[in-house]
């Protein structure tokens, strides 16, 4: 599917004029695929989890966040797919547009598809997550280590919204957990929430 229409939902439901989230030109990643979790604090606190695939980032929004305990499932519902450079987005989207609310980006880096069949043989990772399950090693300033995405509820058929869970994989290395997001700061600025809204509140 061409970047352009990957895109439709995410462009759909904002106003440029007025956000300054970027419109996305499909520029292509550096040394590898690409990850970032940013902190929203919008109608409801959450965590923004984003994969590149191809050249667009799925993205799943986690209401606590990554955890670094394998015990620890954590609820992630999938949203639009955004553009890679959403990957540096940090500001504040005005109040009245889609997701208004301050942006952080709490964590960034690469990550190692890690999905295989059951011959071991190395899965396309976009296959993997079309059914549902997708494996890989994460390599920020803050989370490392194996985590999985498994998709629990479909969303068809009326069963509810699509739902998926992101796990820390046992043995898969250490990582830090979710923070206090109010407390986190931000992994490029060093900036807090309330101080991204101040100085953009100050401009």
């Amino acid at each position: 599917m061409a970047e352009r229409d990957r895109l439709r939902d995410y462009r759909g439901k904002r106003d440029f004029d007025r956000t300054g989230e970027p419109r996305g030109r499909g520029a292509s990643g550096g040394d590898g695929p690409r990850f970032v979790v940013q902190i929203h604090d919008a109608s409801t606190m959450h965590f923004d989890f984003r994969l590149q695939v191809d050249d667009v980032l799925k993205s799943w929004s986690v209401p606590k966040g990554p955890s670094a305990d394998p015990k620890d499932k954590r609820l992630a519902v999938p949203t639009e797919d955004h553009p890679l450079e959403y990957e540096e987005f940090e500001g504040v989207i005005p109040r009245g547009e889609y997701g208004g609310g301050t942006v952080i980006v709490w964590d960034h880096g690469t990550y190692e598809p890690l999905s295989h069949d059951r011959k071991g043989r190395a899965v396309d990772f976009a296959q993997s997550l079309e059914r549902g399950h997708a494996t890989f090693r994460l390599r920020g300033s803050k989370l490392h280590g194996e985590y999985a995405l498994t998709r629990f509820r479909s969303g068809r058929d009326g069963d509810g919204e699509e739902a998926w869970l992101l796990v820390k994989r046992t043995g898969g290395g250490r990582a830090q957990g979710a923070p206090d997001p109010r407390r986190a700061r931000s992994a490029t600025s060093g900036r807090t929430l309330a101080q991204v809204a101040s100085d953009a509140s100050g401009e």
